[in-house]
Order: structure tokens, then sequence, then C-alpha cells
């Protein structure tokens, strides 16, 4: 079984990191990539110059490749962090001042995806107290959303490589997106299914999949083990996406995976040329 019917995007914060962060639009372009989304690329900043958010729009625009998601500012990422909205003080103020910048920036670019990682738990610091928190940056952040069109995604991570991250199943993830819904009327909380850290925590992906589809935002690949390409690992990742296109999934299916020991370009070579750019 192959992947003709799926919209791939390729992670340019994952994949292509070998070259600056200009250049890689066009790597993923040359490579027939069509379709690309980030991490938020200045982690030093929520609030990056504009002569920099214009070199890359350019970027994007000169390769002809279509930014399809973003995430707001998730502190040092890659890195401790795993976001910044829980985190109370100086952190959550950055993501809150990233809120207009990173909404803005994707209206630009035709960008209709925000994906807003939750944060770690901080020692000594109230669960609850973060999760009140949280609930008010993510309102806020849906709203940004809504005013340019865009869904707020919220994703689980696995357990093991992020310990203190709160949200490390599908149902931990799935009662903040209701939450966020709920507290907005907006309806444009989604999951995000990383169908990598679903592995990663044990969970049953073909349940995930049956049960979560229709709340489902965006979905992102790696194999399992190793976080490497589809065919490095375990994971029966033709078959999980066919699945999830018969339960109405018709995003795309980000492709965060790490190249190995090769250079990004030869890291591709589980997809057909022709399938590569986005439908």
């Amino acid at each position: 079984m192959g992947y003709p019917d799926q919209r791939f995007n390729v992670n340019l914060s994952i994949l292509f990191t070998e070259l600056p962060l200009l250049e890689r639009p066009a790597a993923a372009g040359a490579a027939g990539f069509t379709a690309v989304e980030l991490w938020w690329p200045w982690i030093e900043t929520p609030t990056p110059e504009a002569s920099e958010l214009d070199a890359l729009r350019k970027a994007l625009e000169d390769a002809g490749t279509q930014l399809t998601g973003l995430n707001f500012y998730a502190g040092q990422l890659p890195g401790p962090d795993r976001g910044a909205l829980s985190v109370p003080g100086e952190e959550s103020d950055r993501f809150r001042a990233n809120i207009a910048v990173a909404a803005d920036f994707a209206a630009s670019v035709g960008c209709t995806a925000l994906n807003a990682l939750y944060g770690n738990r901080v020692e000594g610091v109230d669960p609850a107290e973060q999760d009140a928190l949280a609930l008010e940056n993510l309102v806020l952040a849906a709203r940004a959303a809504d005013r340019i069109g865009a869904v707020l995604l919220i994703e689980a991570l696995n357990k093991p490589e992020s310990p203190l991250y709160p949200l490390v199943s599908a149902p931990a993830a799935i009662e903040v997106v209701d939450k966020v819904n709920e507290a907005t009327g907006l309806g444009n909380a989604k999951f995000l299914m990383d169908l990598y850290h679903l592995s990663m925590n044990g969970e049953d992906l073909t349940e995930v999949i049956d049960a979560y589809t229709a709340k489902t935002g965006h979905v992102q690949i790696a194999d399992n083990p190793g976080r490497g390409a589809p065919g490095t690992g375990d994971l029966d990742l033709a078959g999980l996406l066919d699945r999830l296109r018969k339960a109405g999934y018709e995003g795309y299916v980000g492709l965060e995976y790490k190249p190995g020991d090769r250079p990004s370009a030869d890291a591709f070579d589980w997809l057909p040329r022709a399938e590569r750019a986005a439908r």
C-alpha cells in the first residue's frame, strides 16, 4: 500500500535543518514538495523584526511553497521547552505578545493552522493554576486564529521525551480542545494528531483515529522507533493514513521526522516524487 491519496507537507524545523532557515523552502521545493510547516523559527524572541518576517515570506514565495502550519512561540524548541502558554510570568507574557505577530504573519502567507504547544509543568506551581492560565491564553489564541480564518491546534506529545508536558495522550489533548471551544463558542480549536507521539505513549492508533478524526485539524507522522522516515520503524503509516482518510480526514499530513545520517533531500525515497506536491 502506498500514499497516493495524501497531501503532505514538510516540517522545515526538523528536516532541512542543515541549511539556514531562508534556504529551506527552496530545498523542499527542489525535492518536489509544494507545502511546508514550521515551528516558531525565532526561538529567542516572540516578536522578531519586520525585516525577518519579510525575508521568510519572500523565501516561501520565491520557492513556490505554501506555509500550511505554524507554531506560536514555544520557548526553546528544539530544546528543553515544550511551549510557553501555561508557564506563569515572562513566558506567558511572551506567548501573548506573539499571538498577533504569528497570526498576522500566517494571514500574510495564507497559512490557516496555528499550533499552540501547552508548556511544561513548573516545579512549585499548582497545576490548576497553570491550567487556568493555559485556558486564558488558548482562548486569546483561538480568537486570533478565528480572525484570520485559521484553526488553533492543540497537540499531545509523548511522555518518554517530554516528561513534564501534561498532554501526553489523545484524550488529554481532546479535553483541552473541548474546553477551548466551550469557552469561545468558535469551534476552531482542533486536535493535532501526531502518530509518532501517540505511538510512543502506547496508544492504540486505530482507536484514536476512529474516536477523534472528526476533531482533528492536522496530522503529523514519523516512524517508531527512532522518529525516522516511514519504513524505518514498525508503524503501518500507510495503513493508518488510509484509515484516517476513510474516516473523513482530508487535511495535510506533516512530515515531522528526522532524516538520519544523510542529507534531508535524501530522506524521501519512500515517497515517489509524483506524490510529493500537495494536491
